[in-house]
This record gives C-alpha cells, structure tokens and sequence, in this order.
C-alpha cells in the first residue's frame, strides 16, 4: 500500500475493484464505509460480482471477469477527451504520458463496452466520479491480481492513479489488500525467489557480497529461483526432489489440484511445518508441529507497511515450538549454528534491511512503525512517494487487453472464478475448527444467477455438476443476483469439494499468479 488506511478518511472518491472488502478484509472495510457515511467520500466499485461493499457504492459495475485493463483504459480515455487529468502533475512528476495516451485513445467507451459487456453511460459516469473527485483511492486485491495479466492490470491501475495525481498524496494511491496475515513482512524479509530482504536482488554482487559477510557464508546463489506455482511443475517433471512448505496448504489453495498432488507425491521428500495437519501436511514425509501466531514473539507487518510488536500470550501445546525454533535446530544439525530468537532476529534485519533500519526493538516497545524507516530518527513513512517517487518520476506504461486463457465455448459456456467468504479464512486449515463459524457457512455452494438457472432448470439447493477441462466436482446450487449470468462464484475453503481441482494454472509471466479467477466451466443438474 501506498497510504495508509486511515487515508481513507480524507479521500473525496474512493476506487474499489477486485476487492470483496466486507468479507475479506473486514476491519478495512469499516473504514470504506466511515468515509462514505461521515465523511461524503464517493465509492465507485467496479466487480464482477455483486459484493456486500455495493449496497454503500455510489456506483457499481459489473464488468466481464478478465477485462479489467479495457475498462481501465476506457477510463483514462474519457478523463483525458474531457481534460479531468493533472496536466501539473503529470508534466512535473511522470514520463512515458503520451505512449501511454496513444494506447488509450483506441478505448472509446463503445470499444470497452464491446469487451466489458458495460455500457457507455456506466463509463461515462464511472470516469467523471473518479476524474472530477479529488484526492481520489484505488483499492484492490486479488480479483486484479490472479489473471494472467495480473501485473499488467495492476500496472494500468497506477497509470489511473498517475493521471490524477493521486500518488504521494493524502487521502490517495494504490493500495493492495494483502491476502493473509504478514504476508507483506514475508515479502519484505526475502519471501520471494529472487530477492533478499527489503526487495534486494539477488542478481547484484555487492548485496551478495553483504549478506555472504554476515552469515559467514558463501558463495550465494546469483539467479533467482522458483515462485511457489513453478515448483509444483519442476517437482512434476523430476528436476525438484524436495519441499519444505510452512503455514500453506497448496492441496486445497493451489490450481489444478490433480496437478499439485501428482507432483507432490513424486517428491523423494516432503516436510510440512503447520499448526494443524492440512490435507498438503497428510502427504508429507515428515510434520513439524509449529506454534499459532499468539504462541510466539516477534513481529507482523500488515498491509500499510505498519510493522507491530507480537508478543506471546501462550504456551504452544505439546511439542509444537516456534518456527524460527525450529529453524535454528535444523540449521544446527546441518552443521550451522543459529541462535535466534526475536531480538536477535530483528538487529539482523536492521543490519542488512535498509528500509527496517530503524525499526528496533527498543524503538517498537513505544509503538508501531511504517517502513521505510531507515534509521534510528527516522519517524517511518505511512505515505509513500511524497514530492517525488523512489525511482524519480513515475513511469507510465502503455497497456493492451489481454484476454483470459481460457474463452467460454459451447463444451463449457461459463466462467468459474473462486474465491473466500466471511465466514472462513482461506483453506479453512483454523477456521473450519469450530463449531460456530461451520453452523454460519457449513458447506460449499456454488454462486449462479436466476437466469442461468432457469436456463438449467434448477431451483435453489439442487446439486449440480461443475466441470472444467481438468475435472469435475458436485456442490449444491445457490441461485442468486451476486454473479453476473454466465458466471458461477464458488469458495475454495472447502476440502470435501475442492474447487481448485477445476481452475487454471496458466500464470501471469512476471509474478507468476494463476489465473484463478477465470476458467472455462460446464454446468449440470444432477439427475
């Protein structure tokens, strides 16, 4: 994120797209909803399904799943034909304007409306709410991200914010709703196959050279390695022999579960480290029992970049341990001695993390801190960009429409796309313990509009047959308004019907994220 989320509060419109925040990220979306009701912030929200979030929308559209860079473009089109964009702004502070504009003049509202299935007018309207309100905030999370062009949509996003003006400024940005919890200090801390920490690459021998001195270690690899959705093919194919997976369940959250099985089980070994055993630690070698997020010390950075203090509240039960615990053992069986602990954990990162310089244990005792914080006087930086960007001047991107991987066709005429509810949490690995939130959402149920199951001949709570081109599975039907006809919402939380078994694994070339929000489906009544 780019702002911080009580920026919300000073926003004049705010951008919602890809995001079902209320169920999602539900404290967040509190926010959202104070800044509309008390502080007159607009909410444009721009998703394919009917969420909760657009009974509070000033406007709501429902685009074709996958078009997200033509509805983008068509958005800029009409803010620049109506000169609505920081002219100031843009000449002072970006560069690659006018590539960008070329690219975009082709996306006239008719064009768009041919690919999103929107009408002119929706985003005619769409386009003055953001282009004449401002400081304006775009949200997104993983209904941008988990496409084949997920890098490029949300690249397209930055140019919209760019042409407003609205990064590097209060109540503005570009602001990611991470999926899970400190997954942002994850990345931050080098959990990423081409990066050590604070986003260092791996490729660059003087941050080799650095880290090698430090751990008395060397020489370290100079070429990245695999992303998590590239392991699972290398294991398939016999080139990657072991895993180690941590706090993830890629049996039941990853594409093409057949796929990921397969692959799993022709590993010579696999170690899972988890707090239950998950259906991805059933098929392990080995289980390692690890401590919950209450049972340990250390630190969360949340989504704004705020890191916190964590501070145990209980004793792990059993032999589970903490992670980093168990890390040092196996490094010193391994001939490597490690003793950390949290302190110790976090003057490393100090040491060689340039932008978690001066966030230190002393210093987080007195209260959170917002990196980059480079050093002991250092207050933090909540807002990023201010004045000028890291890189100089921000760069806009000329971006095409890129279509799904896969096209609906007469052998399987819908478009899947999963995803969560309020009631569960991912896997459904912590959620799906107790009793209370099962009595709320017991079991699956796939999404489908009144029209296509008249079409069907379907009433609410018939089972049907979902099938894609890498298997099929049966759920019961919910028929609603919440997806658009021709579309079929359905949670991934659920092992007893794995949706993911259905889903497409094709990437997004840079990041490396499938596409799980678009796949080719059939539907049928079970007889």
């Amino acid at each position: 994120m780019t702002n911080p989320i009580t920026d919300l509060l000073h926003s004049k419109v705010i951008l919602a797209t890809g995001t079902n925040t209320t169920e999602n990220h539900p404290i967040f979306s509190q926010y959202v909803i104070e800044a509309v009701r008390k502080h007159g912030a607009k909410l444009l929200v721009i998703d394919p399904r009917q969420i909760p979030l657009t009974e509070h929308a000033h406007l709501w559209l429902q685009p074709r799943p996958g078009t997200d860079i033509a509805w983008i473009n068509g958005l800029m089109h009409i803010i620049i034909r109506d000169k609505l964009h920081d002219v100031g702004y843009i000449k002072q502070r970006t560069t690659g304007f006018k590539e960008m504009r070329e690219v975009v003049d082709k996306y006239t509202p008719e064009y768009v409306s041919s690919i999103t299935g929107l009408t002119v007018q929706e985003l005619e309207e769409a386009a003055r709410l953001y282009g004449s309100n401002h400081p304006g905030a775009i949200l997104y999370a993983m209904g941008i991200t988990q496409h084949i062009c997920g890098t490029d949509n949300v690249k397209s996003l930055a140019n919209l914010a760019m042409l407003r003006g609205n990064l590097g400024v209060q109540g503005g940005g570009v602001n990611p709703l991470r999926g899970q919890n400190n997954v942002q200090g994850a990345c931050d801390l080098g959990g990423l196959p081409n990066v050590l920490t604070a986003y260092q690459q791996v490729t660059d021998a003087e941050v080799r050279g650095k880290f090698e001195r430090a751990w008395k270690v060397g020489p370290l690899p100079d070429t990245p390695g695999l992303t998590a959705t590239e392991m699972f093919p290398a294991a398939h194919n016999g080139s990657l022999k072991g895993m180690y997976i941590m706090g993830e369940n890629p049996m039941l959250s990853d594409p093409d579960q057949a796929h990921v099985a397969q692959s799993l089980d022709k590993l010579d070994f696999l170690v899972v480290q988890d707090i239950f055993l998950t259906e991805t630690g059933q098929k392990a070698d080995v289980v390692l029992p690890a401590a919950c997020f209450a049972e340990k010390e250390g630190t969360f950075t949340n989504s704004e970049r705020k890191v916190q203090r964590v501070r145990k509240a209980v004793s792990p039960p059993g032999d589970a341990r903490e992670d980093s615990w168990i890390i040092a053992r196996l490094a010193a069986r391994m001939n490597f001695p490690m003793q950390y602990a949290y302190p110790q954990v976090l003057a490393e990162i100090n040491d060689l993390t340039p932008s978690y310089a001066g966030i230190t244990a002393k210093r987080l005792e007195q209260g959170p801190l917002t990196w980059p914080c480079p050093d002991a006087d250092h207050p933090g930086t909540p807002t990023l960009h201010v004045g000028s960007f890291s890189r100089g001047r921000g760069a806009f991107t000329p971006i095409e429409h890129l279509p799904p991987a896969e096209q609906p066709d007469t052998q399987y005429p819908f478009v899947l796309s999963t995803g969560r509810v309020l009631q569960h949490y991912h896997t459904g690995t912590m959620t799906r313990q107790g009793q209370g939130l099962s009595r709320l959402y017991p079991e699956v149920m796939a999404e489908i509009h009144p029209l296509d199951a008249e079409k069907l001949g379907l009433a609410d709570g018939d089972m049907v047959t979902i099938a894609s081109r890498r298997g099929q599975i049966n759920i019961k039907s919910w028929i609603c308004d919440r997806p658009g006809p021709g579309v079929v919402f359905v949670p991934f939380h659920f092992r007893e019907s794995p949706i993911n078994a259905l889903t497409n694994s094709a990437l997004d070339p840079v990041a490396k994220i499938p596409e799980l929000k678009v796949c080719a489906v059939s539907i049928q009544k079970v007889a």
